[in-house]
């Protein structure tokens, strides 16, 4: 052995046995694998997985990425206290410095205040209508969209700081962001680096790990704000790109890098949708969906945490793949039309809440605030209230200027049909009313256990029935709460079906301000019913009964 490589392998073993020696439950720690023996191509030669037992003897395979040179990481966050025992399994046994390799690791409870660490990940509750934390807690998604969020359009620290600062303060919990592999720009298209270039090399011949060593920085933040990352791995038509063998080597990187964190798996945005300009738009959406099911597959494969894995739609997730039971939360996508978007909506979710098989659906994408012009506060107000009252248990906003990145006097520019989406700048973007009125919605379910939450429009009359968009929209817990929503005070509803000897408390909520006005007990007519006083601003409102 030359002396470069006992020196190498000494140190390696060192930095091993000096990392791995402690951990946190529900925390990722990281250490490295420093190679003596040289490849021409490392990322496209080996492969390194470290397995680690954990003290109920149960195996976990965790995935090692390339940190480029001749050095891998393995990052692992344990689930349970104990002592652990981990072996690294390298594709090259004859690599003594990868292959074989063992130790132990001692995991303590988490006692910090990160909800995501204190709680634990993310999965479908029993019942798969929500998604809740490893110890049982509820999780509320209240999504923003962040695109194009790794790019250095974006800076980093200050300006990815001062946004993720911003939205933990309105009450979001999840930040979606594409890895790297945009919409709406060519591949290598100049407005997708950050400051360490593109994810790939320009052939696809090998990652560039310096891209993602930045991107890390502000993915940890992510989690050390506690905000989930729904990793989106690129957008869809990158698949024919790359190829499949790329793109699995492309996500076995992202598993490798952030499985460890609390993440949500997003395989692709758009995830049927072909090139904007291709010919042949129907034989490639086949191919796409044929495509994501086969990464869908691998990636469950692949990650040992068994993170919930989604793709974003043109309309539903489980319509862009071939098989839904690849996938654990149907996400949808519902339109930017302002009002005109109100219908498709609320036919989308409630379809996808009465489709089987029986998954958490989250409204992934619906009327950024200001796209076209339009879609303002009050939409924003809309569509929250009309998704969760329909059966959903996620929704996230999106401010357009945000995704896309827009920066004073520079905006992001044409897609690639030649439009431009708009050239708001993000931080003017960030402060739109309509990202702290649903925050404030937030709040207000937070109050109740709205997980519990089923939809009932028999409660209401009149009520949303695809004729009169503005119809109010009600959902509750029978004897327990009724929540409606009203989109104009003008003629106030009627409260049908109210249960014999059970006593409410009425109170408006008004999302602008945040505000709750009392109106008092609620006394039923023979018929069961109660109307709603006459008065107040002709406006949206939250008409919410309580079980005295």
């Amino acid at each position: 052995m030359t002396s470069r490589r006992l020196f190498l392998a000494a140190a390696s073993a060192a930095a091993v046995r000096a990392q791995a020696r402690y951990a946190r439950v529900n925390c990722a720690t990281e250490f490295s694998f420093e190679s003596g023996k040289t490849y021409p191509d490392p990322f496209n030669a080996l492969t390194l997985d470290v397995v680690f037992t954990d003290p109920q003897g149960s195996e976990q395979r965790v995935p090692a990425f390339w940190a480029g040179d001749h050095t891998w990481r393995v990052r692992f966050a344990p689930g349970l206290a104990g002592r652990y025992r981990w072996r690294s399994v390298c594709s090259d046994a004859q690599n003594p410095d990868l292959h074989n390799r063992s130790g132990d690791l001692t995991a303590e409870p988490y006692s910090g205040e990160n909800p995501l660490k204190r709680h634990g990940p993310l999965r479908a509750s029993d019942n798969r209508r929500y998604l809740k934390h490893a110890d049982g807690k509820p999780f509320f998604w209240l999504g923003d969209t962040w695109w194009m969020g790794l790019c250095a359009r974006l800076r980093w620290p200050e300006d990815f700081q001062f946004l993720a600062a911003d939205r933990v303060r309105k009450g979001f919990t999840v930040i979606q962001i594409v890895a790297g592999l945009y919409p709406d720009m060519p591949a290598f298209d100049p407005r997708g680096v950050n400051e360490a270039g593109f994810p790939w090399e320009k052939d696809y011949a090998r990652i560039n790990p310096r891209y993602f060593d930045m991107a890390d920085l502000r993915v940890q933040h992510l989690v050390d704000a506690g905000l989930t990352t729904c990793i989106v791995g690129c957008w869809g038509y990158h698949l024919p790109w790359l190829g499949m063998e790329r793109m699995k080597q492309h996500w076995r990187n992202l598993v490798a890098r952030w499985g460890a964190h609390p993440v949500v798996w997003c395989l692709a945005g758009e995830g049927s949708m072909p090139w904007y300009l291709t010919q042949n738009r129907e034989q490639d959406t086949a191919a796409l969906k044929k495509g994501w099911t086969e990464i869908a597959r691998y990636v469950r494969a692949t990650d040992p945490y068994r993170r919930p894995v989604t793709i974003h739609p043109s309309r539903s997730a489980r319509d862009t793949v071939e098989d839904p039971s690849v996938i654990d939360i149907d996400m949808l996508q519902t339109g930017h039309s302002d009002r005109a978007s109100i219908e498709n909506t609320i036919k989308s979710v409630r379809a996808a809440r009465g489709a089987s098989p029986v998954m958490p659906v989250v409204n992934g994408e619906v009327c950024y605030e200001g796209i076209l012009g339009a879609s303002r506060e009050e939409i924003q107000r809309f569509m929250f209230w009309a998704c969760w009252l329909s059966g959903v248990c996620g929704f996230t906003y999106g401010a357009n200027g945000i995704w896309q990145v827009n920066l004073p006097g520079q905006p992001y520019g044409p897609s690639p049909h030649g439009r431009s989406w708009g050239d708001t700048p993000w931080k003017e973007a960030s402060q739109l009313p309509g990202s702290t009125h649903l925050g404030r919605s937030k709040s207000l379910l937070e109050r109740f256990e709205w997980w519990r939450i089923e939809p009932h429009p028999e409660w209401v009359e009149p009520h949303w029935n695809g004729g009169n968009q503005m119809a109010p929209l009600a959902a509750g817990i029978p004897g327990e709460l009724r929540i409606i929503y009203f989109p104009t005070m003008w003629n106030p509803p009627t409260v049908k079906g109210l249960e014999s000897g059970v006593s409410y408390q009425a109170s408006l909520f008004d999302m602008e301000t945040g505000f709750s006005i009392d109106i008092g007990p609620v006394t039923a007519s023979s018929q069961s019913e109660w109307q709603l006083p006459q008065g107040g601003v002709v406006k949206d409102w939250i008409l919410v009964l309580l079980r005295a």
